[in-house]
């Protein structure tokens, strides 16, 4: 499994996988995971790697590990994740959220979007987004530019919001997504199966800060060939 600059470790990915995996029932409660050395083949990753990332899971309280016997999944109902506001999952359920940072840059807040944070200018963010390796949706997410004077691609984490937490003391605690249909932008790069103004599945964020502060607007335009949006209720 590669990683690049700015990924999740690896074990952490491969703890991520799993939890949307247990997230969208593609693992059950109670089911016995394969033996680890199967496992760790099949994930293409050192069997030392995957013990980490099944201590993770215990932590979480999500695996009971039973020596002698193995490692059972336990579904609780709100899996702790880093992407527990990233809704869009692979046709089949689950998936690993990996980003690929296409452009970052500070410019002034189109006069299309709603007004939002205290800073006339944002830091525009431009990704393509994979689950599991299929380019599934682009991103263009707006960062209220009083949060941090510049931002570097290298420093961006495949989670946003993770990056906020540890390098801004910025929460995202709540968003509302807006869900239509838009077309491709013109930006997007080849890797993107749709073409660039194609009709395409599109989701309009607003996040809002521990302060209750509207710190970021997103859009995410979904290949629906690939992806599809899920909101789970609790």
């Amino acid at each position: 499994m590669e990683r690049h600059s700015g990924s999740l470790p690896v074990y952490l990915q491969i703890t991520e996988l799993l939890v949307r995996d247990i997230a969208a029932g593609r693992l059950a409660d109670g089911e016995r995971l394969a033996p680890e050395r199967d496992m760790a083949a099949g994930l293409g990753i050192a069997v030392g790697t995957l013990r980490k990332a099944l201590a993770e899971l215990q932590n979480r309280g999500l695996l009971r590990r039973v020596q002698g016997s193995g490692n059972y999944i336990c579904a609780i109902s709100d899996p702790q994740s880093v992407y527990s506001l990233f809704r869009l999952e692979l046709i089949q359920g689950g998936g690993l959220p990996t980003a690929e940072v296409l452009e970052v840059a500070r410019l002034d807040k189109p006069k299309e979007l709603p007004g939002f944070g205290f800073s006339p200018e944002g830091h525009r963010i431009r990704r393509i987004r994979r689950l599991s390796g299929q380019a599934a949706a682009l991103e263009e997410i707006w960062l209220d530019g009083s949060y941090v004077s510049k931002i570097l691609p290298e420093d961006l984490s495949e989670s946003l919001y993770l990056y906020y937490r540890t390098r801004l003391g910025l929460w995202i605690v709540r968003a509302e997504d807006r869900i239509g249909l838009d077309s491709v932008p013109d930006w997007a790069p080849p890797a993107f199966a749709p073409k660039p103004g194609v009709p395409i599945s599109h989701v309009f964020r607003m996040s809002q800060a521990q302060d209750g502060t509207v710190a970021e607007i997103s859009h995410t335009w979904f290949d629906h060939s690939v992806a599809r949006y899920v909101s789970r209720l609790r």
